[in-house]
């Protein structure tokens, strides 16, 4: 039997190599064919294995994620797929949980929970947090970004300003800066991201979101989607209670 994976994590041929010959250590694989561009890898076995050994099998060669492509025994990897999409998504999740606890706590204290207020917060954490990340490799972040934003496309420079609008947002909203101009430009900038990102979706690219640089390796996806369209409900039911 032969199935489709996609392998995140792989840059270079050297990366290919690895991941090849730690798969074709295991017993049942009789033939591993990878390719960089995609990034996949197509495995022919001589009975099914798990993607949790799959996965073990590559953890020996570097920081890299294995996902069935092709559907392959749904019912016998459903557990494996949940966990390796909390691994790879974990760094996102424990990031909206801080931001999400350091903003709700001063409110729990107060006794007085004002949803205008914590959503000010979470939005200057969010936005700080996320720029933070950005300038660890602003070049990176930018070529990044080039590949599905439909401005950073036809400009690359464009990848660099985003940053600093970040940073900014994140500057104006923790010293609650003229609300109705803040949450406005926020509505605007996110909602060209989101274009960006629901295109790729949508012509089902496989290319790694920049939402947290290029630190982490993360695949474009509904997660992806889920951040831009926060920010832009957020900053709208802040618009309309500025008005």
């Amino acid at each position: 039997m032969t199935h489709t994976y996609n392998i995140s994590g792989m840059t270079c041929s050297g990366c290919v190599a690895k991941v090849k010959n730690e798969l074709l250590k295991l017993g049942d694989v009789a033939e591993a064919e990878i390719q960089l561009p995609t990034p996949q890898a197509k495995i022919t076995m001589q009975k099914h294995i798990p993607v949790a050994a799959l996965q073990k099998a590559l953890d020996k060669a570097g920081d890299f994620i294995i996902t069935a492509a092709d559907g392959e025994m749904h019912g016998t990897i459903n557990e494996d797929n949940k966990s390796t999409v909390l691994r790879t998504y974990k760094p996102v999740i424990l990031i909206g949980a801080y931001i999400t606890g350091i903003t709700v706590l001063p409110q729990i204290i107060t006794g007085n929970f004002n949803w205008e207020n914590w959503m000010t917060n979470f939005m200057a954490g969010f936005f700080l947090t996320f720029s933070f990340f950005k300038f660890l490799n602003l070049k990176g972040f930018a070529e990044s970004y080039s590949t599905y934003d439909i401005i950073a496309r036809k400009w690359m420079g464009w990848g660099f300003v985003y940053a600093f609008i970040e940073l900014g947002l994140g500057v104006a909203y923790l010293l609650h800066f003229n609300p109705l101009v803040t949450n406005t430009i926020t509505f605007l900038v996110m909602s060209i991201s989101l274009t960006g990102v629901l295109q790729s979706l949508l012509h089902k690219r496989k290319i790694q979101c920049a939402c947290l640089g290029v630190v982490f390796d993360l695949p474009m996806s509904t997660i992806t989607v889920i951040e831009d369209a926060l920010m832009i409900i957020m900053s709208g039911i802040m618009i309309l209670a500025a008005l």
